[in-house]
């Protein structure tokens, strides 16, 4: 049933927020998705930092594509010489399947269009201080595991390209990404 008081607020809120404001329409409206998104992220993710769940709000991370913040890294890497290669999307792809990102999901939405152009550098800084929080509430040995997990995913889709060279070496600039990435989770490479 229609409200009887729509045609009412809509008169006001053109008066109140004239043709050239619609932008900040926008942004608060942006602004209310991203507060909400908060308590979800932190719920789904379990990290307490407020500062970070409102900066992954802020880029557009939900908990319906908070899988796909998991795959950065492998993206990274595979971005790291300027380029995607065809075999490292298809790489990339495959394993976020098997990782149990479905296809048609958010999350594959989101790791496709990664594939298609390069993250932000803010995404990947998040994702550095996403794992740095992750970090804090896991063991050592844990923490070890889920880096050697990440890194070796990264590590596959890098060697993917050098192997259709008829090499399995990575690239100088994968290599730096990776030992990045494994700093990033505090153990030794």
């Amino acid at each position: 049933m229609a409200d009887p008081l729509d045609p009412s607020r809509r008169a006001l809120e053109q008066v109140f927020y004239p043709a050239s404001a619609s932008d900040y329409r926008e942004q608060l409206r942006l602004r209310e998705l991203e507060q909400a998104a908060v308590p979800a992220l932190r719920d789904a993710s379990g990290i307490g930092d407020e500062a970070l769940l409102r900066c992954l709000a802020g880029l557009g991370i939900r908990v319906e594509t908070l899988a796909a913040l998991t795959m950065i890294p492998i993206v990274e890497v595979a971005w790291a010489d300027g380029s995607m290669d065809g075999r490292e999307r298809d790489a990339i792809l495959a394993g976020a399947e098997s990782a149990g990102i479905e296809p048609g999901s958010p999350s594959h939405g989101l790791l496709r269009l990664w594939t298609l152009d390069p993250p932000a550098p803010d995404l990947l800084r998040a994702w550095r201080d996403f794992i740095d929080a992750l970090g804090g509430e896991l063991e050592p040995a844990e923490r070890a595991r889920l880096a050697d997990k990440i890194v070796g995913r990264a590590r596959a889709v890098a060697e993917a390209a050098g192997g259709a060279r008829g090499r399995r070496a990575v690239s100088p600039e994968e290599e730096r990404v990776l030992q990045s990435l494994t700093r990033a989770f505090g153990v030794d490479a």
